[in-house]
């Protein structure tokens, strides 16, 4: 089953993803590619545990959904999202039996190792949230990427590193066999959360819970002028008060006329840290004279204070063509 953002809770519960299995081991697949570690893992086990897999390829997501469903590997969500974004506001606090994350990308080059994701606050993140005895597991053909991300486990405090041979199943995916084929080997570590270490839940505040039919969407009216009629719209930036909570950078990149022409959509990126959503606002003309400017549901977007601040910027861009605003609702 492929997995939206909005699809989740924050955070999740295994007995809500996997109603017929809530009691197996929970499996986290950082960077799954096209999907031949999964069926070949699961089956080391008496029963396949609940599989949750995150990647960044659209491609290698649906190449991935149907091999698991060609092994009939029911209890599998797959989503394509930022991995530490996942963790940090998806997973639960001890919720997973296992991470494996088999050869991520190094970031070779020189000023790159901040994009690597194996780093010291990663780390202090996975461990917040394994179960018990739980672990990280690393498979890698990439010696100095291997070194580096060693050193800032123990560098984390909260990890201890174990060296051995990797799964068998970690040897059958795409970059493994290329490796084999080529006679180089591969490195592989565990790494295992210390028991005395004190474990963060997070560095950041989550994102807020799934909307509910109560949760109201962001939106304002607002009555327009008369004259109002947008022939140009130039791109608009605006980013969050430095010291005053979450860090966002809302970008309104265009305005369209509505189909029905009594209004108008305007599309905006936004950026929060590693999640980004592009999101639609309309303005919609009211029976009563004004406007009602929204957050569209189209996409399923996460109402985050970034999305809720690009219907401000909307709502703001309109003001200053002259409009009047008479409630804000975001």
């Amino acid at each position: 089953m492929i997995f939206r953002l909005s699809d989740f809770q924050f955070p999740e519960r295994a007995a809500r993803l996997y109603p017929d299995t809530p009691e197996r081991p929970w499996v986290l697949e950082v960077g799954f590619g096209d999907g031949r570690f999964w069926p070949h893992f699961a089956r080391t086990f008496p029963q396949p545990p609940n599989y949750l897999g995150v990647e960044l390829s659209g491609v290698s997501l649906l190449k991935a959904h149907r091999r698991l469903k060609e092994a009939g590997l029911g209890n599998a969500i797959l989503t394509k999202l930022p991995a530490d974004v996942l963790v940090r506001e998806v997973v639960p606090h001890a919720g997973l039996d296992l991470i494996v994350v088999n050869f991520p990308d190094p970031w070779p080059k020189a000023g790159h190792t901040d994009h690597r994701l194996l780093r010291a606050p990663f780390f202090r993140l996975a461990a917040s949230r394994l179960k018990p005895g739980g672990a990280l597991l690393l498979t890698t053909d990439h010696d100095e990427y291997f070194a580096f991300a060693c050193t800032e486990a123990e560098a984390s405090g909260v990890m201890r590193v174990e060296l051995g041979p990797p799964p068998p199943a970690a040897l059958e995916t795409k970059y493994a066999l290329k490796w084999r084929d080529l006679g180089l080997g591969v490195n592989h570590a565990r790494f295992v959360p210390l028991a005395h270490a004190p474990v963060p839940h997070g560095d950041t505040a989550a994102y807020p819970d799934s909307p509910t039919p109560e949760t109201p969407v962001p939106h304002a009216v607002l009555t327009l002028p008369a004259t109002f009629e947008p022939q140009t719209f130039e791109k608009v930036t605006q980013r969050s008060p430095q010291g005053r909570g979450a860090e966002w950078t809302v970008v309104l990149l265009e305005l369209y006329q509505a189909l029905r022409r009594d209004g108008w959509v305007a599309l905006a990126h936004v950026v929060e840290g590693e999640l980004t959503q592009e999101v639609l606002v309309g303005i919609t003309a009211r029976e009563d004279g004004t406007h009602l400017v929204r957050l569209a549901k189209f996409g399923g977007p996460i109402i985050t204070p970034g999305v809720k601040a690009a219907v401000g910027a909307v709502t703001g861009w309109l003001e200053s063509q002259g409009a009047l605003v008479k409630h804000r609702g975001y």
